[in-house]
């Protein structure tokens, strides 16, 4: 069974902010003659690789809320210039929107039990989804 990780999307105001992210530092690594990969470095190693690239994903917490996420593809411990351990989470860099999710702030990154998460947005992508705005107060309502 796929098990999950959570993560605050840290200098992201919008989902459109995180993908923009993505492209442009896709674009540079093209640019540069380097591996076009995706990825967000951490300091702790999950412990259960097998069951996160066993179809698990990382889920973004973006202005209070989950609000996408994306495919986990590997996870490729490291040491760094300063001799410190870190990880990369290796990632499709697709992403995909997911119900908005109140979420608390906290550091680093957390398993989450696929119990827990967030369904896809019916025509994500589409530009069939609510504004942000709306699908928050509908939530809040008890309407989604």
């Amino acid at each position: 069974m796929p098990l999950h990780l959570i993560k605050l999307c840290v200098g992201c105001d919008s989902v459109e902010d995180l993908e923009d992210w993505i492209a442009l530092k896709l674009e540079e690594k093209r640019r540069a003659g380097q591996p076009v990969e995706q990825f967000h470095t951490t300091r702790m190693v999950p412990k259960r690789v097998d069951d996160l690239v066993d179809g698990g994903s990382l889920y973004w917490i973006i202005k209070g809320g989950v609000q996408c996420r994306q495919r986990l593809t590997g996870i490729r411990p490291f040491t760094d210039a300063e001799g410190i351990g870190r990880c990369r989470l290796m990632l499709d860099p697709v992403v995909v929107r997911t119900e908005w999710q109140p979420r608390r702030p906290f550091q680093g990154w957390r398993y989450l039990d696929p119990k827990d998460t967030p369904a896809d947005l019916a025509g994500a992508g589409t530009g069939e989804e609510l504004p942000l705005a709306l699908r928050r107060e509908l939530t809040e309502l008890g309407l989604l």
